[in-house]
């Protein structure tokens, strides 16, 4: 299953949504924004058009499609093809490891989180941002699956599934965010971002790699 097919094919298409939706838009950067700290050395894994890594200062990409990495670069991205099960990098390369909306896209989550934490340093962060599943926001998209372009593949995860996962790969310090409480389609302003989840449909969540304890 090639998910990047979509998106190569439909890149107009996906630039269109965050024009028509600049209120969700800033309310999701707001939210992921809340756990980039400024200077950091990080990469977005899944890239796409360099929506979110350009205005965080994140300026190393993964990408599968070479048409939204060319969108990309030009925001000043930096972009690597790769998928997120091998990341092209050494390990303990980065301060963070971003992930918007990839997650639902990724065959193999247990793998991609492995990947993320392999290229962390330690004490770095990995950020995750979903559309939760079990929110008013999540049930619509479940909903329009069979017949929407970029998600019929998509496997949509809760946010406690995803608190559960980074959990379980040994992750601490495990906190999150929640905006999209409102109607994307009717914003006439973009929501508050608050802490934790259960009500909003875009979840981020910070999750910190540990550092090995000294003998």
């Amino acid at each position: 299953m090639d998910t990047s097919d979509p998106f190569s094919k439909a890149v107009a298409r996906y630039e269109a949504w965050f024009e028509r939706h600049p209120h969700a838009y800033a309310a999701e950067l707001a939210a992921v924004r809340a756990f980039i700290p400024a200077g950091v050395d990080g990469v977005e894994v899944g890239v796409g058009t360099g929506r979110f890594a350009a205005p965080l200062g994140i300026r190393t990409g993964v990408e599968p499609s070479e048409e939204m990495s060319a969108l990309a670069r030009e925001r000043g991205v930096k972009v690597v093809k790769g998928t997120a099960e091998q990341l092209p990098f050494a390990d303990e390369r980065f301060d963070v490891v971003l992930m918007v909306t990839t997650l639902c896209f990724v065959p193999d989550a247990d793998q991609a989180i492995d990947e993320a934490l392999r290229v962390l340093r330690p004490g770095g962060r990995l950020v995750v941002g979903i559309i939760d599943r079990d929110s008013v926001l999540g049930a619509r998209y479940e909903a329009k699956k069979a017949g929407h372009l970029f998600y019929h593949d998509a496997r949509f995860h809760s946010a406690a599934e995803v608190a559960a996962l980074l959990a379980g790969h040994g992750c601490v310090d495990i906190e999150s965010r929640q905006t999209l409480f409102s109607d994307p389609d009717a914003m006439t302003a973009p929501d508050a971002e608050l802490p934790g989840y259960g009500q909003g449909g875009f979840v981020v969540f910070k999750a910190v790699k540990p550092i090995p304890a000294r003998l």
